[in-house]
This record gives structure tokens, C-alpha cells and sequence, in this order.
């Protein structure tokens, strides 16, 4: 097992650092040129690259052939992996840091005073004397601790004031400065079989007086996790690691850190165990020994979240769960009535058909239902897709806002504090920026602003450029990331994307990019113009057809003739019957029936 695990932000950060451009093909980060050869006496480009699976990397010139991993960068050109990798591999980047070395190497005698105090706590002279526990000669209410690594090389003290109260000046626990951070405890192991971890000194001589022979508590609290680095072969030589943290209402401290560095050999100590004490000490003074047996001896592992048992499942009345009414009876009604909160739905349909126009004719519905709504328009500037928006909200008779102050507040009070756009004249000149700048916005909007409805048009605009099968593989990636958004924050999230095909009816394999793109979705739904068959000559060049080709929920989807719907050029509005286009429907809550008689888009 390596101690470094590899990031894909590691690889992009270290063509940063060399000023080498870098482009994304497939798995691999492609460089401008090899950072070690240059490109040799040709300029040769795009030879080195590291692949964004693995880490690992080579330069396919003969005379160069290059490769390894991160970590052999890290060595080689002084780029930090981040401090704790760094130091465990003794890279470029942390070979500077000197640590604090103790002349004193012989066995430190336990003072009278450390060996009463702790026999207060329950801690036997023998365990006291074993871990070399004494007082400072200046001051018997310090108590210290020595800390000897696996060779029995001294490397730390820390120091406990044994009479400290909260409010009191000082600090109750701190250690010699310029020490390696190490586990207490470390010497006196033997064998390989369980080693316990606790978060205080104390906790760890509690679980050594109970007869367990390997037993070691963290330096610096739940916080600190410098140590793992210079422990981590140490941590390594045994069969199982059992966390005896602290317990804080029902969480047991380092279990998250320990157990994510070594997942298949950690258990934790079951909560009930600890028979409502905060620590090991606190068991082992109020319940005995026996009781710190019985809980180590139970630990479990780390229960998994993501398994439950079917009877814990809370059933749900489909029907109850909130979500956004399109706004289209018809469609409204095969989905059951509403697009259900946790769902993606992807929107496709033929260049310039009105797929976008669609998307914010729902998304205006959202608003208007009181759900904070977030825009990312691939195509459109910010002041271009509002006026487009604007004419969804105001209607048959839109006076533009430019024109008509009081039109301007009304529709500023539609939108208030309920509807964002993605601002995309901040974007970088790298695809790979943008996809993932839009993905940190699709987050902080859900997050911070509350956002429940998002919409995405369209998917190619944030995906990057390259061969055909790339593409594929990005879409699908994006998506599977979008999926994973909706089911986390219970939120809907709209993705419209464009056919590989302009002409005919469009089905599911007809979307552009891989079929896991359907297969992601809980909802794929396909709008455009009806194509005109023969009878068909009175029809309107404005109707237009929906159809549902996949509906997760309940598996209803439209019949082959789809939901008729009319378009309205000037308003921009989509209706199922031309009467529904001037109803009033998107109003400011706040309006008494008094203004709403004198709203200029009232019809």
C-alpha cells in the first residue's frame, strides 16, 4: 500500500508550476513538451503526458523514456505533493525540515509524583513505569511524557499540567517546538497483530492496564494528523487498527481520518461501549477494566453509509415529494404531476427547434413556484439571455425594460433573490477550466444560494474539444457528476444537449455522446418543430411536439404523436393552447389585486 494517493489536481498543478501548457486527451494529460528533455534537439511536442488514472508518467522520445509517478516528479523538480506526502517520501520540497534531536537516549525513571497522580486515574505503577512517565524536577505538576519511536529513539516530549482548570492562564497540554510528530507509545509495541489508537496519552495507559499489549495515542488531539507520514510503516506491520477516540455525542474522534488511510483494516469502538464516558480513562475509572476489554474486543468496522437495511428504508408517498410543475398539463401528467426534486433531466432537440426556450419556459415556472432557480447559458451573454427571459415573464405585450422603468421593477421583483446566471465572462481560455469552474458554481449555487432548480444549456459548450471518442467519455463523465449532484442535494437539474441527428423522430441513442448518457437520466425528454406529413398542410408554422422518451418514475411516456404545443415568437412563451400564452402567471407575490389590475403585462 503507497501513502500517496493520486489526485488528478496534482498532475494539472505541476504543469502549472513548470509553465508547461497541458491539454486533456481521454485519461491522459497531454504536455506541450517532456519537462526533462525538452523535446530534445527536434522541439518534438506532445511526447511526455501523465495519465490521469494512475499518476503515472513517460516520455515516448527513445533517446528520453522517461517515467514513474508523482512522487518521482515531486523528488525531481521540487513540487510538493503536500506536506505530509512530502515528508514521508523525503522529496526535494521537504528535504529542508530538520528536526529537534535528544541526546538523552537512556531509560527515564518515573518520578514519585507522575506515578500517585496517575495511580489516581486508575493507571497502575507498572504501566506508569514501563512508559517512562515522570514530572518535571522544576514543577511535580507537570507531568511529561516521553515519545520513543519503534527503534526506542526519543523524538518528542509533551507536557500536562495536571492541576490545570478551564479560564486558567496557560495551556493545559503542548509540546517541545521543532519535534517529530510521532505516535506515544510507539516503543513499547510489540508483534503485529491489533494496535489501539487513542486521542489522549492517558487513554492509551488506560488501554495498556487493561492487558492490551499494543496501545498508542495521537500527539497533538483529533485535529492533528501531522504524524501519519513518519508512522505510516509503523501503522503498516499490523493485522488491524482499533480506534478508541473520544466520544462526542455519538462521534468518535479520528475514526474518519485513521479509517479513510487504512479502510480494510480498521474497526472503531462501538459507541455503547463507552457506557455514555467521554474517553478510555473515564471507562476505565468509572467501570474497570472489563469494560475497556469489552470494548475493544467489539469494535466494528466502520459502517458504510451508503448500505442500509431494506426495513430501515422510510417509505414515501411518491405523490408527496416536492417539485417543479412544468407549466404543460400534458406533461405534467405523464411525469405524474411535477419533475420530482433528485432527478436529471436532459432536454434534447434540433438546432434552433427552441430546446432553450423550453428549458426557460420551465425554468420561469420554477421562479414563479417560489424555487431559487440557477441558468448557465454556454451561448448566450448575460444581457442577451435575459432580454430573451424577459419576454417569457412579461408576456404578449412586452414593453422592454429598457424603456419602461416600471416594467424594469416588476420583473426585477419576479426574479429577486430566486433566480441566478452563471457569469461565463469570467471563464478561462481552457475547456478543462470551464467544465469544472461550472461544476464549483452548479455547487456554491445549490449551497449558498439554495438553488433547487438548475438548468444547464447546453452540455457541449462545457466539455472540452478533441477526437470524437474523448468527447463521448467527457460527456459522460459530466453527467455522471451532474447525477450524483441531484441525488446529494435533492435538487432537479436540467441538462439540454443536442442529437447527433437534424432530421426525423429522435430517440435516446440519438443524443450526441455515449448511450450512458440516457442510461444516467431520469427523464429525457425531446421538443422540436412538427415535421409536416401529408394532411398536414393547414398545421401553423408555429406548432411544435414534446415527447417523453424515458420517465425513470413511473415508465409512462407520450404516445408517437407527442404533445402538441404553439410557440409565440414575440413573447418567446410555449403553450399548449394559444389561450394559455396571455394568462396571468408570473406575477410579484407581493402585488395587492389593486396593482395587478395596472400591471402592463397583465392580459
Amino acid at each position: 500500500m503507497s501513502f500517496y494517493q493520486f489526485k488528478e489536481e496534482d498532475a494539472y498543478e505541476f504543469a502549472r508550476q513548470q509553465g508547461i501548457k497541458a491539454t486533456r486527451s481521454g485519461d491522459e494529460l497531454q504536455f506541450q513538451y517532456c519537462p526533462y528533455c525538452h523535446g530534445g534537439p527536434h522541439k518534438d511536442k506532445k511526447t511526455f503526458a501523465i495519465n490521469l488514472k494512475s499518476g503515472a508518467f513517460n516520455c515516448r522520445r527513445s533517446s528520453c523514456g522517461q517515467n514513474g509517478n508523482m512522487v518521482n516528479l515531486s523528488r525531481h523538480f521540487g513540487f510538493s505533493l503536500g506536506r505530509d506526502v512530502d515528508a514521508y517520501y523525503h522529496t526535494v520540497a521537504y528535504a529542508d525540515k530538520q528536526f529537534r534531536r535528544f541526546r538523552e537516549n537512556h531509560t527515564i525513571k518515573s518520578s514519585d509524583a507522575a506515578l500517585a497522580y496517575l495511580e489516581g486515574r486508575g493507571i497502575p505503577g507498572t504501566v506508569t513505569e514501563e512508559y517512562e512517565i515522570t514530572c518535571r524536577k522544576d514543577d511535580p505538576r507537570i507531568l511529561v511524557f516521553p515519545f520513543r519511536d519503534e527503534n526506542g529513539e526519543l523524538q518528542m516530549f509533551k507536557y500536562r499540567n495536571t492541576e490545570f482548570k478551564k479560564g486558567d492562564n496557560g495551556s493545559k497540554e503542548w509540546c517541545e517546538k521543532n519535534c517529530k510528530p510521532i505516535l506515544f507509545g510507539m516503543a513499547q509495541c510489540t508483534g503485529s497483530g491489533t494496535l489501539v489508537i487513542t486521542e489522549g496519552q492517558i487513554d492509551s495507559l488506560s488501554v495498556r492496564a487493561a492487558g492490551f499489549e499494543n496501545a498508542v495515542s495521537v500527539p497533538f488531539g483529533k485535529n492533528g494528523f501531522t504524524w501519519i507520514p513518519y508512522c505510516f510503516d509503523f501503522l503498516q506491520r499490523f493485522q488491524q487498527i482499533v480506534i478508541f477516540g473520544d466520544n462526542e455525542n455519538g462521534h468518535i474522534t479520528l475514526s474518519d481520518e485513521i479509517s479513510s488511510r487504512f479502510p480494510k483494516k480498521t474497526k472503531v469502538v462501538r459507541v455503547e461501549d463507552y457506557q455514555e464516558c467521554k474517553d478510555a480513562n473515564d471507562l476505565l475509572q468509572l467501570h474497570g477494566i472489563d469494560a475497556i476489554k469489552k470494548a475493544v474486543n467489539n469494535a466494528a468496522p466502520i459502517s458504510d453509509n451508503r448500505i442500509k437495511r431494506i426495513a430501515d428504508v422510510v417509505t414515501k408517498d411518491i405523490e408527496e415529494i416536492d417539485g417543479v410543475i412544468t407549466g404543460f398539463d400534458s406533461l405534467d401528467e405523464i411525469l405524474g404531476g411535477k419533475l420530482r426534486l433528485g432527478q436529471l433531466v436532459i432536454l434534447t432537440g434540433r438546432r434552433g427547434d427552441g430546446k432553450s426556450t423550453l428549458g426557460s419556459m420551465i425554468a420561469v415556472n420554477a421562479i414563479h413556484q417560489g424555487f431559487r432557480t440557477f441558468f448557465y447559458s454556454g451561448e448566450l451573454t448575460d444581457y442577451i439571455f435575459r432580454n430573451w427571459i424577459d419576454r417569457q415573464v412579461s408576456g404578449k405585450e412586452l414593453t422592454l425594460a429598457t424603456k419602461d422603468p416600471e416594467t424594469s421593477l416588476l420583473l426585477d421583483q419576479f426574479y429577486g433573490d430566486k433566480a441566478y446566471l452563471f457569469d461565463n465572462s469570467f471563464l478561462t481560455d481552457t475547456d478543462e477550466d470551464e467544465q469544472t469552474a461550472l461544476l464549483n458554481a452548479l455547487e456554491i449555487a445549490i449551497v449558498q444560494y439554495g438553488c433547487r432548480f438548475l438548468v444547464v444549456d447546453n452540455l457541449m459548450s462545457a466539455l472540452t474539444a478533441g477526437p470524437q471518442a474523448d468527447i463521448y467519455r467527457a460527456q459522460s463523465d459530466f453527467v455522471g457528476k451532474l447525477v450524483k449532484l441531484t441525488k446529494r442535494y435533492n435538487i432537479i437539474i436540467l441538462l439540454i444537449a443536442h442529437p447527433r441527428k437534424q432530421n426525423g423522430n429522435l430517440s435516446n441513442d440519438d443524443i450526441s455522446g455515449s448511450a450512458d448518457i440516457t442510461n444516467k437520466a431520469d427523464i429525457v425528454l425531446s421538443y422540436g418543430r412538427k415535421e409536416k406529413k401529408k394532411g398536414d398542410e393547414d398545421l401553423p408554422d408555429d406548432m411544435r411536439v414534446l415527447y417523453v422518451l424515458k420517465n425513470r418514475l413511473n415508465g409512462k411516456l407520450t404516445r408517437d404523436e407527442g404533445i402538441k404545443l404553439v410557440f409565440h415568437e414575440k413573447s418567446k412563451r410555449i403553450a399548449e393552447k394559444t389561450s394559455n400564452f396571455f394568462r396571468t402567471t408570473y406575477l410579484p407575490q407581493t402585488l395587492t389585486d389593486e396593482e395587478i389590475e395596472d400591471l402592463p403585462f397583465n392580459h
